[in-house]
């Protein structure tokens, strides 16, 4: 007769996680099935050996305490003191990683714990004591501090109306006004788009087609995908699609620029529809929005070379590794800027950026920009202009508010007793002197690394890429109305350079 199945075999076949000197009756019925005629005895456990022990084998880790097969040799008592040490530390080595993982998140629970009661408490002093006497209290150093701390979530939308304003007068109607509009445009067009586009009117076309229906539908499905808010079906997509129309109507000289909704759609979050419209319109009419959504190069180098020169002050070491790599700022900070970080940031640590952006103004995107250079300033020595180039168009999406905040306060905003609106006049007026006259000026397309960087965060596209796909300028050429039409991986793209003239 064939020997009864060992311990060990049951235990492998079966893949049984608990074992117990009384528990047969179990064992019989996990042993029930495919195993069921090939175990049909199963070999007593060492009774005695288990008296002994003062826990019951909760895993597989207890294979460690079985008996061998009897076609082994048995354990020496010494091997079995030994087995039974080791599963014992394994024992307590799992213990010690659930009570470490236990008292983690009890910190995390009393750390948010603590953050609800500060922003309830903040709530009431922004309601009870701030938003009524706005005016007078918006400037003193203790709604400052509030301020860089944090906006409750319930203020948050309407201290970014106050502070960004509406110096460009819009009321709720004249949202609706150009709401009708676009609406009808959209209808127009739609109508017509597969009419009319000759080549003779390829201009036009073009210019017409990049506030229409289609491309804005385009980049509303890339607006924070993982929300699944703004796409096709979600709560707010008609919502942002009508805000941003609106918008090409109202300001058809700029006309809708991707990268757009992504700024519209924090709003959105925030603030009703036509309050959403009115501090959309008046923030990108602020000069550094307007130099960006307009790719005007001049007052766009201006920006970047007062960047540089804090950039210097602040990270010498890792300037002249950026130096050295030819990497310069248009490379990360077009697409930074383009969408006040809301893309490139977790949501929530964005919105903790704009906090900071609308008591600061411009100053504080820069800054920003510094924190983030600070922050990850070893990694990014140890890397060249291709990766440096990657990491920052794609930044670490687990980056906690409070690391950068950490880093932004490190970064001072003065050079040689300079603050940063002087540094950034000085700079342009250096640019001015450097520059011909007007009437001098060649008709030119942007330079190729500048339009690089756009087309990087216009398309998304890594850097490095989209460098190799315009090396040449491939099928660059200026259209009458002043715009460069480029095509990338098979796809035309638009970019307004009335400024390059």
């Amino acid at each position: 007769t064939s020997p009864p199945p060992s311990s060990f075999s049951f235990i492998k076949s079966n893949v049984v996680f608990s074992f117990s000197s009384s528990s047969s009756s179990l064992q019989e019925e996990q042993v029930k099935g495919s195993d069921a005629a090939a175990c049909p005895q199963q070999r007593p456990l060492s009774a005695g050996r288990r008296k002994n022990l003062e826990f019951e084998p909760l895993s597989t880790t207890a294979l460690i305490l079985e008996d061998r097969p009897a076609n082994l040799p048995a354990k020496s008592q010494e091997e079995t003191q030994r087995h039974k040490l080791e599963y014992e530390e394994m024992v307590a080595g799992a213990k010690r990683r659930e009570l470490k993982e236990a008292q983690k998140k009890k910190r995390q629970m009393k750390e948010r714990l603590r953050q609800e009661e500060s922003i309830s408490h903040a709530m009431v002093i922004w309601n009870n004591d701030i938003l009524p006497h706005w005016d007078t209290m918006k400037g003193t150093r203790r709604v400052r501090e509030l301020w860089w701390q944090g906006l409750p979530p319930s203020v948050r939308g309407r201290v970014w109306s106050l502070a960004i304003g509406n110096e460009l007068n819009i009321t709720p109607e004249l949202y609706e006004i150009f709401l009708s509009r676009a609406k009808e445009k959209w209808r127009s067009y739609s109508e017509t788009s597969s009419v009319n586009d000759s080549e003779s009117d390829c201009g036009a076309s073009l210019a017409d087609r990049e506030s229409s229906l289609d491309l804005i539908k385009l980049d509303i499905s890339r607006t924070f995908p993982s929300l699944f808010i703004f796409q096709k079906g979600g709560p707010y997509h008609d919502l942002l699609h009508s805000v941003l129309g609106a918008y090409t109507c109202y300001r058809p000289d700029i006309g809708y620029v991707q990268g757009m909704s992504f700024i519209a759609a924090v709003l959105i979050l925030n603030l009703e529809e036509a309050e959403a419209f009115i501090t959309f319109a008046n923030l990108l009419n602020k000069p550094c929005q307007m130099a960006f959504f307009r790719v005007d190069h001049e007052l766009m180098l201006k920006y970047f070379a007062a960047f540089e020169v804090f950039f210097e002050e602040n990270l010498p070491r890792l300037f002249s590794h950026f130096q050295t790599n030819s990497l310069t700022p248009d490379l990360y900070l077009i697409d930074w800027i383009f969408t006040l970080y809301s893309k490139s940031l977790p949501l929530d640590v964005a919105c903790r950026v704009w906090d900071v952006f609308c008591r600061d103004g411009e100053e504080s995107l820069f800054r920003t920009g510094l924190g983030i250079l600070r922050l990850y300033e070893d990694v990014l020595l140890q890397m060249d202009f291709i990766h440096i180039a990657q990491f920052l168009t794609r930044l670490p999406e687990d980056l906690p508010a409070h690391t950068l905040f950490t880093a932004m306060a490190s970064t001072h905003m003065v050079s040689r007793n300079r603050r940063w609106a002087q540094v950034s006049g000085r700079a342009e007026r250096r640019l001015t002197a450097a520059s011909p006259p007007p009437h001098r000026r060649p008709t030119a397309a942007p330079p190729p690394r500048l339009l690089a960087a756009f087309i990087c965060s216009v398309t998304g596209l890594r850097i490095y890429k989209v460098r190799d796909e315009i090396s040449a300028l491939q099928k660059v050429k200026i259209l009458p109305r002043l715009f460069v039409l480029f095509q990338v991986k098979n796809v035309l793209f638009l970019v307004k350079i009335s400024h390059y003239t």
